[in-house]
């Protein structure tokens, strides 16, 4: 049971390091545009990824995500012990990924480095037959049509949002513009929870369920009991949720300053169609239960709002450098997972 634990507080650990890793996503442009200062607009986006947990169980009655996340590794080929270590190796390299990146600015995917340490250690473990390509395929493709559907949607809210205004004065526009961001980076705040949440959610099941095959099922106690990911108790979501929302708290101040000012320069307008393009992003792909990265879709959306002003507004330099982050840190976290489970073997 000592096991179990570690694994819930580290998986929990990772989901509060998401949270001010991932916070820039949702804040970065409220920031920048001087709607909120940097302290303001953490509390806000905090409370709404908090919000995420009673939509989630009120409203959508599910969390799909959660479920892909699970289906990622084939947990039938593995003994709960073996399954359990797979876990904790995953968990510990996403971590020290998600980590570094964040010390060096790196607005990369919170998403990816869970799912690559989660398959790295299945595969150190049990080959790539121990993977569903299917799911891993699939969460992979996405790493590029994310940011592009993002991207797409931008540029057609922008468009029609000037075409909108433009014969409005100009301290109207602003006046309405920095309401607006407010719903509008509210709404992203909701769809980061419910979009990054449920990732460690669906490990913890996956933790929870393997140690359900491990010992005898009459002598665990019955908040720790799960066989289903959708039978999970509700405190696995709500500590999920609570998580993330504390490490938003947090803040994640090296990652703003990328995500919102060296993409492209932005006015109040620009803030409001990126963060609602990259909010019906995420609301698209959590509807199929995809999941994908804030960070890629924020990004896409900030690269369309800069496209529509010219193409030479947007720094591609800068955004060329992130795509090679994106890329890179999947087979990265799944090296480094392979590794750390290795590690683990000799130590146990």
């Amino acid at each position: 049971m000592t096991l179990l634990f570690i694994i819930i507080f580290l998986a929990l650990a990772f989901d509060f390091v998401n949270g001010f890793h991932d916070a820039a996503n949702s804040i970065s442009t409220v920031v920048v545009t001087k709607v909120l200062t940097p302290l303001q607009a953490v509390l806000w986006a905090a409370f709404f990824n908090f919000l995420a947990f009673f939509y989630a169980k009120y409203v959508t009655h599910g969390f799909k995500i959660a479920d892909t996340i699970a289906k990622a590794v084939d947990k039938d080929s593995f003994t709960g012990t073996d399954l359990l270590h797979v876990v904790l190796a995953g968990i510990i390299a996403a971590i020290i990924w998600n980590l570094f990146t964040w010390w060096r600015g790196i607005p990369s995917s919170s998403s990816h480095t869970l799912i690559g340490g989660f398959a790295g250690a299945a595969i150190a473990l049990g080959g790539f037959s121990a993977i569903h390509s299917s799911v891993i395929g699939k969460i992979i493709l996405f790493i590029f049509l994310a940011p592009l559907i993002g991207f797409i949607a931008s540029i057609i809210i922008t468009s029609i949002t000037l075409h909108i205004v433009k014969k409005s004065k100009p301290a109207k526009i602003e006046k309405w513009f920095r309401r607006l961001q407010l719903v509008s980076s509210a709404w992203l705040s909701l769809q980061h929870g419910l979009n990054d949440s449920p990732k460690v959610m669906g490990i913890i099941c996956v933790a929870l369920i393997a140690f359900n095959k491990s010992i005898d099922p009459a002598s665990i106690p019955h908040w720790l009991q799960l066989s289903e990911i959708n039978d999970v108790h509700d405190w696995v979501p709500f500590a999920c949720f609570t998580a993330i929302a504390l490490g938003t708290m947090s803040g994640g101040w090296k990652i703003i300053k990328t995500m919102g000012n060296k993409i492209t320069k932005i006015q109040q307008v620009e803030g409001f169609c990126a963060q609602t393009a990259g909010s019906l992003t995420l609301t698209l792909t959590e509807h199929f239960g995809i999941p994908v990265s804030t960070s890629h879709v924020i990004t896409g959306s900030i690269m369309g709002v800069g496209s529509v002003k010219r193409l030479s507004a947007v720094r591609w330099g800068i955004t060329i450098d992130m795509l090679w982050a994106w890329i890179l840190t999947i087979p990265v976290s799944a090296l480094l997972a392979a590794g750390v489970y290795w590690i683990i073997q000799l130590c146990i």
